[in-house]
């Protein structure tokens, strides 16, 4: 592996190679007789704690990804796919890839808005219905017939 292997993630933000482990298994999915001789599927790990992205994408990172991370810290993204291993490695790095793009991002933050006259109006008109049609269920009084 080389520089140019790095997980490039934005212009500024890019994963080292050495910071990735990746163990191949035998997979379980398409890959005829080769299935049970080759393995292909990759399991691809990256602890958050000691990479070197910026704190702020890793408080984002684990915030988002909370029930993929292990105790020690560490992603686990499996591909299996694939029949080739090469294939499933870029399936891995890819998945791992979009995870930490989407925890660049912020979120934009919601101004709260109020609701407009006709919304009130017609939330007001609604209920009037619901209590007049509740009001026709109320027994009939002897004083009434």
């Amino acid at each position: 592996m080389t520089a140019s292997q790095d997980l490039k993630i934005n212009d500024d933000i890019s994963v080292p190679y050495w910071e990735l482990v990746e163990t191949f298994t035998r997979s379980s999915g398409p890959g005829g007789q080769n299935v049970n001789k080759v393995s292909s599927a990759v399991q691809l790990r990256w602890n958050v704690d000691a990479s070197s992205i910026p704190a702020p994408v890793k408080e984002r990172f684990r915030r988002l990804w909370a029930n993929r991370i292990t105790k020690e810290g560490d992603v686990i993204v499996d591909a299996s796919e694939h029949r080739s291993q090469a294939r499933n490695r870029d399936a891995a790095r890819e998945r791992l890839t979009l995870m930490i793009r989407k925890a660049t991002q912020n979120r934009k933050r919601r101004i709260p808005t109020r609701p407009g006259r006709g919304a009130i109006e017609r939330r007001i008109k609604a209920k009037k219905e619901v209590g007049e049609k509740k009001a026709l269920r109320e027994k009939i009084k002897r004083s009434d017939i």
